[in-house]
């Protein structure tokens, strides 16, 4: 899908501002003496929300400016930080929420990336010369920037850019007057020139979405009693995201979630149900009925991994006389998930 086919891209004058924006911040190369760790925020004059900066590059690896959003992608931020994500979970690489530039090989860049380069008539020649902006948000896959993304990423690398050469003349630049708060960048408000000031900022509270069943269906419940035999089994629950990506025209590609009720014990797939990442907390319930409708088992535990299904399957299951436990590790779901990537091809072109 070229970028000007979706409606909210930038222009081609905020992405000539963008680019000008990336080749400056490039051209101090603040990852020669920054950290990934080195946090600071920049707030959006638009919405005020917090986008917590870090440079990338110091690894050697990846260079560039990763902006993380709002308090849930500060969350995703300290989660890849501490590294205990199991290895075979991979949940946490379509979790995050940020925008991020990064310094390429014309190779990595798609034929829309391209097509702007070429009408901005810029050039770029060397290692990691190529600019290559993407959006990351949960459950979709990285995907090409909105005019308001543009906007708030260009204001982000002009800050980032500000705030580097300060660190490099003071290393405790970012040291906090009080835990939990962060050196922040924001817009002043007053006087005919809007410049920017230091703040100190507690991340806001993080919203939590919990979706319920608008309804307990008692006399399904009671259906299920009555058909079904109590067996002293325990079922593996989990939602993840498949490792494919599905893309429809004129939308952008999604990574499904998938539904797993397995047998602790067999590694029997009881349910399977692939889903969007808007649906999953709606369709959980009905296809926890289903499950025991299919196999007129009611097991004595289940097992889960996340809190949020811990909470959601605990209300459920205790007029069904089922112990819901929630564990580190679900041994059959990881081996289901292992063997269902290898039917998942590469990556297509955009």
């Amino acid at each position: 899908m070229a970028i000007k086919d979706i409606e909210s891209s930038p222009s081609l004058e905020e992405w000539r501002g963008l680019y000008e924006s990336a080749i400056g911040f490039k051209e101090i190369r603040p990852w020669n003496w920054m950290w990934d760790s080195n946090l600071f925020g920049v707030q959006n004059p638009q919405d005020g929300e917090i986008g917590y900066c870090c440079v990338l590059g110091r690894g050697g690896e990846v260079f560039g400016l990763a902006v993380y959003l709002g308090t849930e992608g500060l969350e995703g931020y300290l989660r890849t930080q501490e590294g205990n994500a199991e290895s075979e979970d991979n949940d946490l690489l379509h979790s995050q929420r940020c925008l991020l530039v990064s310094f390429e090989e014309k190779k990595d860049l798609q034929k829309a990336d391209l097509e702007v380069i070429k009408k901005l008539e810029l050039r770029f020649k060397g290692k990691n010369a190529w600019p290559l902006f993407r959006s990351y948000q949960p459950g979709y896959y990285p995907w090409y920037l909105t005019n308001d993304e543009a906007k708030f990423l260009k204001i982000c690398l002009e800050q980032a850019k500000d705030v580097s050469l300060r660190f490099k003349k003071n290393p405790n630049l970012f040291e906090a007057p009080q835990s939990q708060s962060f050196f922040v960048r924001v817009q002043k408000k007053s006087g005919a020139a809007q410049g920017w000031k230091d703040s100190w900022c507690k991340p806001a509270p993080l919203k939590r979405i919990v979706i319920m069943a608008r309804t307990t269906d008692e006399q399904r419940l009671q259906a299920i009693i009555k058909e079904s035999s109590r067996q002293r089994r325990v079922w593996e629950v989990d939602f993840f995201y498949a490792p494919a990506y599905i893309a429809e025209k004129g939308k952008r590609p999604y990574f499904p979630l998938a539904l797993l009720f397995i047998d602790s014990n067999s590694y029997f797939i009881l349910n399977g149900h692939i889903t969007t990442p808007h649906k999953y907390r709606l369709e959980l319930y009905e296809q926890f009925l289903k499950t025991m409708e299919k196999t007129k088992i009611i097991p004595e535990e289940i097992w889960v991994r996340k809190e949020e299904m811990f909470f959601f399957l605990k209300s459920f299951s205790a007029p069904l006389g089922i112990k819901v436990r929630l564990v580190k590790r679900l041994k059959a779901v990881n081996d289901v998930r292992k063997h269902m990537s290898n039917f998942f091809s590469k990556p297509r072109q955009y």
